[in-house]
């Protein structure tokens, strides 16, 4: 008894840490900007004011960089699920030269530390005349959060048993059938884990986004976050309810898909 009082407090106290500086962020934008950097601190919102979400919202480039965002994201998530889906199908069912090589390539890629990447696709992009579009984000981020896809989905589809579709073909269906019917939807609490992957990807980088878009018409919003420091000084408030608004999607998809990536994430852990 003791002891399970114990862990739950210890658990309690880890959620209320955790979860702090998420509150603390939401109660400053909330706060008028004579108290944000006040020295006493107040931990409830006793005086309440919209006037930072209203500064945020009119701050220039808003509307603009959250449609570049949400278009990368989905781009980026559609098509790494795609390629992911499929490339993992072909080195979990298929036995062809280089498919140990490839995995082993998949795994370096893995521990490639993000900023040592920034040159060669840098590079990469400026020979493919892909510099400056949402094209050559898109493709950088897909190229980013392949590695991590194909071998989790590969995992997934590893705990699949052969026989349903060689049971399938046997009825007639084809490769391609097999793969619509029967391994997408046995699939699917995988695609929706690796999905939350490249959602945070796409959508919380800066490093990427601020290289290779020079126009700042294609800026994404965490080049428009940038915009409340300049040399004048930090728009305190303004930042804090830009970022309070910027958190909010990924909450909402959260919230959307939480019982298939619970299911996903077990899965992997039963059958990787």
């Amino acid at each position: 008894m003791i002891r399970r009082v114990g862990r739950n407090a210890a658990a309690t106290l880890f959620c209320l840490v955790w979860i702090f500086p998420v509150y603390w962020m939401v109660l400053t934008a909330f706060k008028p900007a004579g108290k944000i950097l006040s020295p006493t601190p107040e931990f409830l919102p006793f005086d309440v004011t919209f006037d930072n979400f209203a500064g945020a919202l009119a701050k220039p480039g808003f509307l603009q960089d959250l449609l570049n965002s949400v278009v990368v994201v989905v781009a980026v998530v559609a098509l790494s699920i795609v390629v992911a889906f499929l490339a993992a199908t072909a080195l979990t069912r298929f036995r062809f030269f280089g498919r140990r090589g490839f995995l082993i390539g998949v795994l370096v890629l893995q521990m490639v530390p993000v900023p040592a990447l920034v040159i060669p696709l840098f590079l990469s992009l400026k020979s493919a005349h892909l510099l400056d579009t949402l094209f050559g984000l898109v493709l950088t981020y897909v190229a980013l959060v392949l590695p991590f896809t194909i071998w989790t989905l590969r995992g997934f589809l590893h705990g699949i048993p052969v026989e349903l579709e060689e049971a399938a073909m046997v009825d007639g269906a084809t490769r391609g059938r097999v793969m619509r019917s029967v391994l997408l939807p046995l699939v699917l609490p995988g695609l929706i884990a690796t999905s939350v992957f490249a959602f945070i990807t796409a959508w919380n980088d800066f490093l990427f986004a601020y290289v290779i878009m020079k126009d700042s018409s294609g800026y994404t919003l965490p080049v428009w976050l940038v915009s409340f420091s300049t040399s004048t000084g930090t728009d305190y408030g303004g930042l804090i309810a830009a970022s309070t608004l910027f958190a909010l999607p990924v909450v909402v998809f959260f919230a959307l898909v939480q019982r298939h990536l619970v299911e996903g994430m077990t899965a992997g852990a039963v059958k990787g």
